[in-house]
C-alpha cells in the first residue's frame, strides 16, 4: 500500500475517541478509498486501539477483504485499504464487554447497499454505559435508516452487560442500492410515552424504586412502566424513558452501576429525557451523530439518482462527538454539511456538492 494514494486523519482530532475509527473504517468500505489514520485515540488515558476496536476493524476488513496494516492492541497507525464489498453471513466476537452495537455501526454502512442480503452476529455487550444499548439501536435508530430504503431488523439473543458480557445480537440486512434522503425537522404528535427497567442478578427492589422514581417524576401510569428481569451472565440493571412520537423516538437511558443508588440512575433517566423535551427539536444529542453517515451517503449517490439525496434535521445541539463526525464526512465523501441556528436549535443539512 502506497502511503500517497492513502487519506490520512488525525484520529486525536475532535473528541479524538473510537468513533474517528469506526465512521473512517465504515466509509473507507463504502467508498473504496484507502485510509491511514494516525495518533488513533492519542489523549486517552490507554491511547491506541482497545479490543472492541480491534474487532470492529477486522469484521469491515472482513466483509470487504481489505489488506489492514497495525491492527494490534494499543497500535496508535491504522492503515486500511479496502476492496469489493461481499455480503454473506457473518459472525464476529468482541471477547469482551466490549460493544457489540459499536461493531455493528462499523460494518453497516457498507452492507446496507450491497449487492445481496447479508445476516450478521455479534457477541459482546449490549448494554454498556459508553455505547448505545441494543434498544436504543432497535427503536431509534434503525427505523429511520429503514425509512431510506433498507430493511435492516435487529434481534436480542442473549443479554450482556458490563463487565461480564456475553451477549448477542443477530441482525439481518435486506439491502437498498439507493438510499432515499429525508427531513426531520419536527417530532410530530406523541404516540405514547413509557419506562423500562432491565434487572439481571440483583435484587429486584432496586428496579422497584426506580420505577417508582420514574414514574412520579415524568407523570406516568403504572401500566406506563415496566420492570423486566432478565437473564445474563453478571449482574446488570439499565433504565429507559421512551417518548414516542409520530415521526422520530427518544429513549433516554440511565445504567446502574456499583456506589449510585437506584433513584440517582432513574433521576438521570430523568434529566436526560427532560433535556430532550426542554426544545420541539426532533432529533436528540445521540441520534444527530447517528443518522448523519446514512443522511451523507445518500447525498454522496450520483447525480443521475431519481430519488432524494441527503436531507436536513433539527437537533437541540450538537455534541463535540457530531462535530468530529461531520469533519471526517466531508473528507470523505463528496459532500457539504452545513449547521445552521433556528431559535435555540440547530438545523444540520446534508446535501451533495454538485447541488451548489
Amino acid at each position: 500500500m502506497a502511503a500517497a494514494e492513502m487519506i490520512t486523519i488525525d484520529g486525536s482530532k475532535g473528541e479524538g475517541g473510537g468513533q474517528i475509527l469506526r465512521t473512517s473504517i465504515g466509509l473507507s468500505a463504502v467508498s473504496g478509498k484507502a485510509i491511514r489514520i494516525e495518533r488513533i485515540r492519542a489523549g486517552r488515558e490507554k491511547p491506541g486501539l482497545m479490543r472492541q476496536h480491534l474487532t470492529a476493524m477486522k469484521a469491515a476488513a472482513e466483509i470487504c477483504d481489505a489488506e489492514m496494516i497495525g491492527a494490534e492492541l494499543q497500535s496508535q497507525t491504522l492503515q486500511f485499504q479496502p476492496g469489493p464489498v461481499r455480503p454473506g453471513s457473518y459472525e464476529f466476537r468482541v471477547g469482551t464487554a466490549g460493544s457489540a452495537t459499536l461493531v455493528l455501526q462499523t460494518v453497516l454502512p457498507a452492507l446496507i447497499q450491497a449487492e445481496a442480503p447479508s445476516e450478521i452476529i455479534i457477541e459482546g455487550g449490549t448494554h454498556n454505559q459508553w455505547a448505545p444499548p441494543f434498544d436504543y439501536l432497535q427503536r431509534v435508530f434503525l427505523p429511520l435508516l429503514n425509512r431510506m430504503g433498507p430493511t435492516v431488523e435487529a434481534k436480542l439473543e442473549r443479554y450482556g452487560f458490563f463487565p461480564a458480557g456475553g451477549g448477542r445480537i443477530h441482525v439481518t440486512i435486506q439491502p437498498a442500492k439507493m438510499l432515499t434522503g429525508f427531513a426531520l425537522l419536527e417530532r410530530g404528535a406523541v404516540v405514547s410515552k413509557s419506562a423500562r427497567i432491565l434487572i439481571s442478578n440483583l435484587p429486584l427492589n432496586i428496579a422497584e424504586r426506580e420505577a417508582e422514581r420514574l414514574a412520579r417524576r415524568l407523570n406516568l401510569q403504572p401500566e406506563e412502566v415496566k420492570i423486566d428481569p432478565v437473564t445474563a451472565h453478571g449482574p446488570g440493571n439499565l433504565v429507559f424513558a421512551e417518548f414516542a412520537y409520530e415521526h422520530v423516538t427518544e429513549l433516554a437511558t440511565g445504567f446502574g452501576r456499583v456506589g449510585t443508588s437506584a433513584e440517582h440512575v432513574a433521576e438521570e433517566t430523568v434529566q436526560e429525557i427532560r433535556e430532550y423535551l426542554k426544545s420541539p427539536a426532533p432529533v436528540g444529542e445521540y441520534l444527530a451523530d447517528q443518522i448523519l453517515l446514512p443522511l451523507a451517503m445518500s447525498a454522496a449517490q450520483p447525480h443521475t439518482v431519481r430519488t432524494k439525496r441527503g436531507g436536513s434535521f433539527r437537533a437541540h445541539k450538537l455534541s463535540r462527538h457530531t462535530t468530529t463526525h461531520i469533519d471526517i464526512l466531508r473528507m470523505l465523501l463528496p459532500v457539504q454539511i452545513e449547521v445552521s441556528e433556528m431559535e435555540s436549535d440547530r438545523v444540520v443539512t446534508v446535501s451533495p456538492v454538485d447541488a451548489v
